[in-house]
């Protein structure tokens, strides 16, 4: 059965790899999934990046050597929130973004309380609000926005 996040890496892997996209090539070194229990998503042929089994709390990514984390759909599968928003932090280099996004109603705590928690693991400029998807049936989603000073 493809999810939703199966079908968001196979329109950002279709986005990357595409042709006519030099530009982002250049600049686009790595990109990952990490999934919890699964292993890890990368996009694009680069054998040398590699594959691993990682979750939010222990990504195996080296200090201050991501630019961007997205996590969508699966903050609530999270077994320790502050040691997840703990590694996300050391992994994101200054300035480095945070961007979370899941079903309100399946979060686990509040979207303020996330932001809260977020905070606490040394995020600064945190943004949260409510995002309605397309789709009669797409349940309201949670989105947290954060930067990495």
């Amino acid at each position: 059965m493809t999810t939703p996040f199966d079908r968001l890496l196979e329109r950002i892997t279709a986005f990357v790899r595409a042709p006519t996209n030099a530009a982002i090539d250049r600049h686009v070194l790595a990109a990952a999934g990490i999934r919890p229990g699964e292993a890890v998503l990368v996009i694009g042929d680069r054998p040398e990046l590699g594959q691993h089994t990682a979750s939010a709390e222990h990504t195996g990514q080296d200090d201050e050597s991501v630019d961007v984390v997205l996590s969508v759909n699966d903050v609530q599968s999270w077994t320790d929130r502050a040691a997840g928003f703990a590694e996300l932090r050391r992994v994101l280099k200054p300035g480095g973004r945070l961007v979370l996004s899941a079903p309100e109603d399946r979060l686990p705590v509040p979207r303020h309380e996330l932001a809260a928690e977020a905070a606490a693991a040394g995020f600064t400029d945190l943004q949260t609000w409510v995002w309605a998807p397309p789709g009669p049936a797409a349940p309201l989603a949670a989105q947290l926005r954060a930067l990495r000073p």
